[in-house]
Parts: C-alpha cells; sequence; structure tokens
C-alpha cells in the first residue's frame, strides 16, 4: 500500500450529516503514518467516504454499517463486478423509462402550487416509481443491482428539496429540485485491496475480527441537557434511502412521512441515547466504552465531536483505560485550521469551539 497519502483521495457520495469528508485527508494522513497497517475496519461506515479512501490507499477494507443504503454503497465501490460499458447501457435503459405515478409520487413528489412541502418534485418521483420498479422487475445479481442503485440514490441526492437529510423538507423549491433525474455511471475504482461490506451492529462484529487499524466514527448525541439527541436518530435522518433500497412501501407516520420503523422507540442507537442506566451512567458513555474496550485492533482511531454526549475529561479516562493515547488531532471547522494536541493534557487543558472534531489515536 502507499506510504504517502495524496493530497485529495477522491470519494463519492450523498449530501450526509455524519460526512466525514473534510476530516478524511486528516484521517488519511494519521494511517499512512503507521506502520504495519493492511487491514482496516471502518464501523460506521455511513456514506463509505471513509472506506472508499482506505480501499483506494491499498487497505483490506471491511465496511460495517447497520444501514441497508449503506451496505449498497460499500458494495457498489469496495466490490467487484460488471465493467463500466455493461453499467453504461443498463442506465442507458432506465434513463429511457417513461415514470409515471406511483407509491414514491403519491408520498414524495410535490407540486408548486401545493402547500405539503415534499422532498422531490413530482417529474422526478415518477422517474423514481418507474426506475425502481424495473430494478426488481430485471431481479439483478445483488453486486449489480448495488451499482444500480446507487446510481439512483446519486441521481436523486442531486435533485432533492432538503438541506441534506429527509426527516424535513424546505418550504420553497430548492434551485436543484428542477433538474431532470439522470442516472450516471458512479465513479468506481481499480480494487488492489480485498474488502468486504457487512451490515449489521458493530457490537456483533468487533468480537469476533481483528484488525490492524480501526476508525471508529460512532453517532455523537448530544451534550445539550435541554435538547436530547433522541428526537431525530439517523435512522430518521435517511430513512428514504432506506425505502429506496428496499422498495418495501412501508407505514409512514408525520409531515415528513418517515418510515414507522424510524420511530425513536423502535430505531434506538444507544450512542445517541441521553439516559442513563440503573447504575447512573449515561447509557451513551457506556456504549462508548464497550465500544473501544471491545474492539480488537493494534490501533484505533476515533472521531468525535466536540458538542457530543461525551466530555474531553470524559473521553480521557475511557481512552487511556485502555491503551496508550498517541495523538490527538484538533479540526476547527469553524476557523478552518486543524492542530495537533499530542499530549494528554493539552487535550484535557484545551478549550473546546463550538465546530470543531478532534481524532484520537489510541494504540492498544
Amino acid at each position: 500500500m502507499s506510504t504517502t497519502t495524496e493530497p485529495h483521495i477522491p470519494t463519492e457520495g450523498i449530501k450526509y450529516t455524519g460526512s466525514k469528508l473534510r476530516l478524511l485527508p486528516h484521517i488519511m494522513d494519521t494511517a499512512t503514518r503507521l506502520r504495519d497497517v493492511h487491514t482496516v475496519l471502518d464501523g460506521f461506515s455511513g456514506s463509505t467516504r471513509v472506506a472508499q479512501a482506505f480501499a483506494r490507499q491499498g487497505y483490506d477494507t471491511t465496511a460495517n454499517d447497520i444501514a441497508p443504503w449503506s451496505e449498497v454503497l460499500g458494495t457498489c465501490y469496495l466490490l467487484p463486478s460488471r465493467d463500466d460499458r455493461y453499467f453504461a447501457s443498463l442506465l442507458d435503459h432506465f434513463n429511457a423509462l417513461p415514470g409515471y405515478d406511483g407509491w414514491f409520487t403519491q408520498h414524495y413528489g410535490g407540486g408548486e402550487d401545493e402547500p405539503t412541502k415534499r422532498p422531490f418534485q413530482r417529474k422526478n418521483t415518477r422517474r423514481l416509481d418507474a426506475i425502481r420498479d424495473e430494478i426488481d422487475r430485471l431481479a439483478l445479481p445483488w453486486d449489480e443491482k448495488c451499482v444500480v442503485l446507487t446510481s439512483l440514490i446519486l441521481a436523486l441526492d442531486k435533485v432533492d428539496n432538503t438541506l441534506g437529510h429527509y426527516a424535513a423538507y424546505l418550504a420553497h423549491w430548492s434551485r436543484r429540485s428542477y433538474n431532470d433525474l439522470q442516472l450516471m455511471l458512479p465513479h468506481r475504482f481499480p480494487l488492489d485491496s480485498h474488502n468486504e461490506v457487512v451490515r449489521g451492529d458493530v457490537f456483533d462484529l468487533i468480537p469476533h475480527r481483528t484488525f490492524d487499524l480501526a476508525y471508529l466514527d460512532p453517532p455523537y448525541g448530544s451534550n445539550n441537557e435541554k435538547m436530547p439527541p433522541s428526537r431525530v436518530r439517523y435512522a430518521a435522518y435517511y430513512h428514504l434511502w432506506t425505502t429506496v433500497v428496499n422498495n418495501d412501501r412501508p407505514p409512514l407516520f408525520g409531515r415528513a412521512n418517515r418510515r414507522e420503523d424510524t420511530r425513536d422507540e423502535v430505531a434506538a442507537s444507544p450512542f445517541e441515547d441521553y439516559r442513563k442506566d440503573a447504575d447512573g451512567h449515561f447509557v451513551a458513555l457506556e456504549a462508548l466504552r464497550r465500544l473501544i474496550e471491545g474492539t480488537q485492533a493494534h490501533y484505533l482511531l476515533l472521531s468525535y465531536s466536540s458538542g457530543g454526549r461525551a466530555t474531553r475529561e470524559q473521553l480521557t479516562d475511557i481512552l487511556t483505560s485502555c491503551g496508550t493515547l498517541k495523538e490527538v488531532q484538533k479540526i476547527d471547522y469553524q476557523r478552518n485550521i486543524m492542530s495537533h494536541l499530542r499530549s494528554t493534557h493539552h487535550w484535557t487543558t484545551d478549550t473546546d469551539t463550538p465546530h470543531c472534531e478532534y481524532l484520537f489515536l489510541l494504540e492498544k
């Protein structure tokens, strides 16, 4: 694998609240400075940008996430499938389909003169209905289906009427929503690594696998006691991508037409939980402790927001109890600067800003 990181490693993805696009150069710079790293885990893969970058650099990469749409993106980019000429012909077929009013149009398509806010203009949901039904009719092999579904998700992401998630929609149509839905080839890349895509709870994976490096980016929740983060969870933010992947026409609720199975009491994540357990410990902190202790890796790279549930002191206690804290990097998004805080003392005495993220390098 490469021993020096590129200034910019090209990746592809959707608008994503948890995206690590701006953090990616720092993640890759840290990884490439470590010796004897060949196998990598991206434990909360999300839009898969980090996993893509690891695979591009030649690491044998395992991408894990609980979301069905993350598995689709990971399969498209990290696993082999047929060549672009085949998919170009297939996408031409989908792009030529006439649209019609179907389930997606009924629930997610809107017009300019309608008071209900919707994520897409009706002309594009009509295309979505036709394309998604045709994908199922063709009964493509899973790897091919994932490439086509990725193309569809990327195309929808370019014509949406949102701020990047699907828990609420813009009151006035965005400029991009007027564009026509058009499927294009995902930017796949030659694979020089042996990769794996897993869909499941990270706690079900880590007891059975060992890695040279594990990158962990759990949901942060919030340390704002007045606004518990259970109000909207990641499963709710991206419910539409789950429905596009599954095409299961689920029961819906609320103004945003969320999937019934994304209600907070159903799609709960311990990392986003603001409550305390029976012993008086924060559920989110105990989940983070279990994650760090249970991950079997020589190096562990953890990213965490300054606004997350865990405080700096709590994170320091958890990390130092599990190994040697080698390095902390602070990335200040508000001022667009990055600083290296190489000692625990500097980390615990540093002052947070509202828009900064930390990268912790732990040697276990």
